[in-house]
């Protein structure tokens, strides 16, 4: 089990398919980034050699926002809106459904917490 990006990955799945485990990488940058570095399209994880690992690393931290970054920024998103208090920033601080869904029956969990 190795962890490329922050990512676990599986050492018996092909490069494109663990790839797109990652936060922030779906199957089109997958192929790109595979392409990119000269990897052919049947190779496992487990066939890598540490050099060509290193290199995957490289090429997605230096092109994508990934992982930690893509969360860091998705909260500080999330944040913004509730320091100018828009309403989906209240919904988020509240823990309620945030794009108009039914709250009188449904959203159980949102309103177990809204509760305590």
């Amino acid at each position: 089990m190795s962890y490329i990006s922050g990512a676990r990955s599986v050492p018996d799945e092909q490069v494109r398919i663990a790839s797109t485990k990652m936060d922030g990488i779906g199957p089109k940058k997958a192929i790109q980034v595979r392409y990119q570095l000269g990897i052919s399209e049947n190779i496992k994880i487990r066939e890598l050699t540490k050099y060509q690992i290193d290199q995957i690393e490289q090429m997605i931290g230096q092109d994508h926002v990934v992982h930690w970054e893509l969360k860091r920024g998705e909260r500080a998103d999330i944040e913004r809106l509730i320091s100018i208090s828009r309403y989906r920033g209240i919904r988020h601080q509240d823990g309620s459904p945030l794009r108009g869904q039914r709250t009188h029956t449904n959203a159980r969990t949102c309103r177990k917490l809204i509760r305590k």
